[in-house]
């Protein structure tokens, strides 16, 4: 085999339409690299890329290829609201420009999360996709590697060899992922034919509803592979993230044969039949906080009681909430809950006091001092500074294991019976590390409270299992509560905002 070119490049964001815009500055305060930058990262121990980029290169070495990386642009934001158009656009430019320059290419790969909205855009992952077919051709094999939470869109399949979508929820397989794009894309150089099925239900699930241990989601996701034969490369059952409220919401189903369309387009079919039938499955009753604190309140009260984890559900940064909200923070402190830790509450300003009044000082905590807004509500409390931090460490377990994370200045206070970790760049609490960065120990804690939707079920596995992880119903930006939002870009009718939605099958 001839040594094959191949283009490295990425644009991640999960777009929550009733969050504020993402800007440039969001991008490039977690990742935007380029050039030689994205190879000098890659070598690192512990790299702040996207971890598919690394590991689709280190399977393409261990694949014994003749190849040479040709890095690109890769970029990356946390979760927020549509990204500016203007930064998108020069994005996407000078993708074009580096992918131009970089002519001739073997192949492309490119990781993106799938969920990307822009202040003009429904769709600029199927945008930057076709800039990516018209520049290199039709005989260039571009596979692209995506959350299970993107919005598939008709353009993204057309213009795309394979599309490869993460299996687990935690994720947890972004390595496994872009291994199998490397193994596919050797595959296609010696001439194996994608052919492609994509089926879309009118049918949007509550993202708690979205775990792959067990459940209806992983029940498609199982189906996929358990149906999985020779003649079927990929089968990704990508979930969606209902927030972001467009026109391409809905669960989908994406089936690659090998040279055999029949064969994609029966295991899709059987997969999208299969989500239809459970969809009254995707429904979830939350704890309300008033129970939750109850039930904290006895915790701290009876240590033979075991310890639980409350989960703040409708405020996950992972999902474009701001990470702020005080409903459960106000209710634990005003009643008066013992031994509970809560990560991590972002609010630049209130570090700002903390790093202010020193460590082993009192002072008068406002939280929300500069961000109050419809959920960011203001609350005051006295607090103790326990402890400062930088925010600079490296995940240990998780989605965030091995790699490194800068929450920027971070504050441990204490706030009547809680001990609270203050940050100032956004980061939902999927991680143990934000406590243990204080010294302090998951395991003595007698509750926790975590702004995460369900990452953080993979970093505090050993802790918690399913019957002592509490979610809770409280609002914010990402309330699983579908009906407290106003969708007005939503297919409808869709389950289960319209009960009477129906679903007829593909037009093959």
């Amino acid at each position: 085999m001839a040594r094959r070119n191949v283009a490295l490049m990425g644009m991640h964001l999960e777009s929550n339409s009733f969050a504020p815009v993402t800007q440039e500055e969001d991008f490039r305060r977690l990742c935007y690299m380029s050039g030689d930058d994205i190879l000098e990262d890659i070598a690192l121990d512990h790299p702040k890329l996207p971890l598919e980029i690394s590991a689709f290169c280190a399977e393409m070495t261990k694949q014994d290829v003749d190849w040479t990386p040709v890095p690109i642009v890769v970029t990356a934001a946390e979760p927020g609201g549509p990204v500016e158009e203007d930064f998108f656009q020069r994005t996407k430019t000078e993708m074009e420009r580096l992918l131009r320059a970089a002519k001739p290419l073997d192949g492309v790969f490119c990781s993106l999360h799938g969920a990307m909205t822009t202040t003009e855009n429904d769709d600029p992952d199927g945008e930057l996709l076709e800039m990516v077919r018209q520049v290199v051709g039709n005989a260039v094999p571009i596979l692209t590697t995506l959350d299970l939470h993107a919005n598939i869109s008709e353009r993204m399949v057309e213009m795309t060899d394979i599309l490869i979508a993460y299996r687990t929820n935690p994720h947890v397989d972004q390595e496994a992922r872009a291994e199998e794009a490397a193994e596919l894309m050797i595959e296609i150089w010696n001439g194996m034919k994608p052919e492609r099925a994509f089926i879309r239900l009118p049918l949007v699930a509550p993202s708690v509803t979205l775990l792959t241990a067990e459940g209806p989601y992983a029940d498609l996701i199982n189906r996929g592979q358990e149906r999985k034969t020779n003649a079927i490369a990929n089968v990704s059952v990508v979930a969606g993230f209902v927030y972001s409220n467009t026109p391409m919401n809905g669960i989908a189903t994406i089936v690659t044969g090998r040279n055999d369309l029949a064969a994609a387009q029966s295991l899709a079919l059987e997969i999208a039949d299969l989500g239809w039938q459970e969809r009254e499955r995707f429904k979830k009753v939350l704890t309300p906080l008033d129970d939750a604190v109850l039930l904290a309140k006895a915790n701290g009260e009876d240590l033979s009681r075991p310890a639980m984890i409350f989960a703040d559900v409708a405020d996950n940064p992972g999902g474009g909430g701001r990470g702020n909200t005080t409903w459960l923070l106000r209710a634990f402190v005003e009643a008066d809950v013992e031994g509970c830790l809560f990560g991590v509450f972002n609010d630049p300003a209130l570090a700002r006091a903390a790093y202010e009044a020193g460590q082993s000082s009192r002072f008068d905590a406002i939280f929300n001092s500069e961000t109050e807004s419809e959920f960011s509500i203001r609350f005051e409390a006295s607090a103790e500074v326990l402890g400062l931090h930088n925010g600079k460490c490296v995940g240990t377990r998780g989605i965030w294991a091995g790699r490194s994370l800068d929450v920027g200045p971070t504050a441990l206070l204490k706030v009547g019976g809680v001990k609270l970790v203050v940050i100032s760049n956004r980061k939902q609490c999927a991680d143990p590390v934000f406590f243990e960065m204080f010294g302090l120990d998951v395991a003595s804690a007698r509750s926790v409270v975590v702004k995460s939707r369900g990452h953080f079920r993979a970093g505090f596995a050993r802790y918690f299992d399913d019957a002592h992880t509490i979610e809770v119903d409280a609002p914010g930006l990402t309330s699983p509560v579908l009906g407290n939002f106003q969708f007005n870009r939503l297919p409808r009718p869709i389950y289960p905002l319209d009960q009477e939605a129906t679903w007829v099958g593909p037009s093959w």
